[in-house]
C-alpha cells in the first residue's frame, strides 16, 4: 500500500460537492471514481463528478486515495465542471524527497554497509582495547540513530539498514567471551535491531513490510535465546530451535503474508440482515463497489515485499545457526543430531523453494539450504584425518550435486507433476525428520538414556 497506510485502512473523507457536503468512510484502496460515484449516489447527483484535493489537484480515477496522498481527514472537493489546474500544492511531508526512487546499486550499496557494520561489531567485541571498543559501539549507535530519520533520497533504503547498525553496536556492547552466553549476546542484539525498526517504522512508513519483519524475527529471536537461558539449557537448544524455526517459516509464511481487505472479496452493501432483505434486487445503479486494478497491485506488491523480507530473515538466521549448532555439539551422540538437524533443515529449505514463483525469496530458500548444506559438507571434511581424502570427497561430492541438479533441469523434471507430487511427499519429510532431530542434538534422548542408565 501507500506511504503510512495498512491493508484494510479505513480512511474517513469529507466531500464538499454541489449539493452539499457529504462525510464518508472509506476503505483506502478504494479509487477516487468509487468515492465519486458514492457521492453521486448518496447525494441523488445524475452524473459521477470530478474529484479534487482540497488544493485544486485533480484525483486521478484509477488511482487509490492511499497511492494519491489521500489520508484520513481530508476534505475533498466534487464537481462536474471542469477546474483549470492548479498550483502545486505543498508538501505535506517535512522529508526532502525527488522524484526518482533509489535503484539497485543503493541496495548493493546498504548491503555493503551492513555486512561492513557487522565485522565491526566483531572485531571490535574481540578486540584488547577498550577504548577502541568503545569508538565503534559510539559511531555504530550513531549510524542507527541518523540512518532511521526520513531524510533525503535514500531514506527508505537506510531505515532499512539501521536496525542492523543498532543490534551490531548492542553486540559489540554486550560480548562476552564464554561460549554459553552467545546466544543471550545475540538475543539482545535482535531486540535492539527490533527496536530500532519500530522506530523508523514510527516515522516513516514506506517500508512497513521490511521493518515489520525485522521487529517480528527480532523479537521472536530475543525470547527463544531469553527463554533457553532462564531454563538453564545449553546455547545448542537455541540454535536448534531457531533453525527449525527458519525451515518452518519457509513453508507456513506464503499462508498470511498476502492479506487482502476484507471489502475486495466480499460486497458488503449487499450483505443483509434477514433473509427477505438479501432477495431483495435493487433498482437502478448497482450497488456494489468495484475493486480498482491499482488496489489489487498494491496488495499483491504488498504480499511481495513482506514474503522477500521474511526469506531473508530466513537466510539470515539459517546462515547463523547452522554454524554455530554444529560447533556447540561436543559430544557424539548430539552431534549426530545436529547434523541430521542441518541436513534436513537445509533439504527442507531447498525443496520449499520450488513451490515459490517469485525469483527473488525462491533465490534467498535455495541459497539458505544451499549455506545449510555447505557448511555440514564442510564441517564433514574436516573431520577427515588425511587432507588430500578431504579435498577428494568434496569435489566429489559438488561434482554428484552439480550433475543431479542438470540432469533433472535437462529433463525439466522441476515441472513437471511427478516430480511435485514427490516433493511434496519429501519435504513433509524432510519437515517432521528435522523437528524429531531436536531433541537428539539439544542432548534430551542423551540425559534420558543416562538417567536410565543410572536408575539401572
Amino acid at each position: 500500500m501507500a506511504t503510512g497506510t495498512r491493508s484494510g485502512e479505513n480512511l474517513a473523507l469529507t466531500v464538499h460537492g454541489p449539493v452539499g457536503v457529504l462525510d464518508l468512510l472509506v476503505p483506502a484502496g478504494a479509487a477516487a471514481t468509487d468515492v465519486a460515484r458514492e457521492y453521486a449516489r448518496q447525494s441523488g447527483l445524475p452524473s459521477i463528478p470530478l474529484l479534487f484535493t482540497s488544493f485544486g489537484a485533480p484525483l486521478l480515477p484509477d488511482v487509490a486515495l492511499a497511492d494519491a496522498g489521500v489520508g484520513a481527514g481530508d476534505v475533498l472537493v466534487a464537481t462536474t465542471t471542469i477546474q483549470p489546474p492548479a498550483p502545486a500544492a505543498p508538501r505535506r511531508s517535512w522529508r526532502s524527497e525527488t522524484s526518482e526512487p533509489p535503484g539497485a546499486l543503493s541496495v548493493v550499496w546498504f548491503c555493503m554497509a551492513v555486512g561492513t557494520a557487522v565485522l565491526a561489531a566483531w572485531f571490535a567485541a574481540h578486540t584488547s582495547s577498550e577504548v577502541l571498543r568503545r569508538s565503534t559501539v559510539e559511531v555504530l549507535a550513531g549510524a542507527a540513530v541518523l540512518g532511521v530519520l526520513p531524510i533525503g533520497r535514500f531514506a527508505a533504503h537506510r531505515a532499512l539498514a539501521a536496525p542492523a547498525f543498532a543490534a551490531a553496536a548492542a553486540f559489540a556492547l554486550a560480548w562476552d567471551p564464554h561460549p554459553e552466553r552467545l546466544p543471550t549476546i545475540v538475543g539482545i542484539a535482535a531486540l535492539v535491531g527490533a527496536v530500532a525498526a519500530a522506530v523508523a517504522r514510527t516515522l516513516d512508513r514506506r517500508n512497513e513490510e521490511a521493518l515489520r519483519v525485522w521487529i517480528t524475527v527480532g523479537i521472536e529471536i530475543f525470547l527463544v535465546t531469553a527463554l533457553a537461558a532462564l531454563g538453564g539449557f545449553p546455547p545448542r537448544v537455541s540454535w536448534a530451535v531457531l533453525l527449525v524455526g527458519a525451515m518452518l517459516a519457509a513453508r507456513f509464511v506464503p499462508g498470511f503474508v498476502v492479506d487482502v481487505p476484507d471489502q475486495y472479496l466480499l460486497d458488503l452493501e449487499r450483505l443483509a440482515v434477514t433473509a427477505w432483505s438479501a432477495r431483495d434486487r435493487p433498482s437502478g445503479r448497482r450497488g456494489r463497489t468495484l475493486v480498482s486494478r491499482a488496489a489489487v497491485a498494491a496488495v499483491a506488491a504488498r504480499g511481495t515485499r513482506m514474503l522477500t523480507a521474511y526469506c531473508v530473515a530466513v537466510l539470515v538466521v539459517a546462515a547463523i545457526t547452522a554454524p554455530l549448532l554444529l560447533e556447540s555439539t561436543p559430544l557424539a551422540i548430539d552431534r549426530i543430531g545436529a547434523r541430521c538437524l542441518v541436513f534436513f533443515s537445509g533439504c527442507g529449505l531447498l525443496l520449499a523453494a520450488r513451490s515459490y514463483r517469485h525469483a527473488a525469496p525462491r533465490a534467498l530458500l535455495r541459497a539458505a539450504g544451499l549455506i545449510c548444506l555447505g557448511v555440514l559438507l564442510g564441517t564433514g571434511l574436516l573431520t577427515l584425518s588425511d587432507g588430500r581424502t578431504a579435498a577428494l570427497a568434496g569435489t566429489a561430492i559438488v561434482l554428484a550435486g552439480v550433475l543431479i541438479v542438470a540432469a533433472v533441469a535437462t529433463g525439466r523434471g522441476w515441472r513437471s507433476a511427478w516430480w511435485s507430487r514427490r516433493a511434496e511427499v519429501a519435504e513433509a519429510l524432510c519437515g517432521s525428520a528435522a523437528v524429531a532431530s531436536v531433541l537428539v542434538a539439544s542432548g534430551v534422548f542423551r540425559s534420558l538414556w543416562e538417567s536410565i542408565h543410572i536408575q539401572v
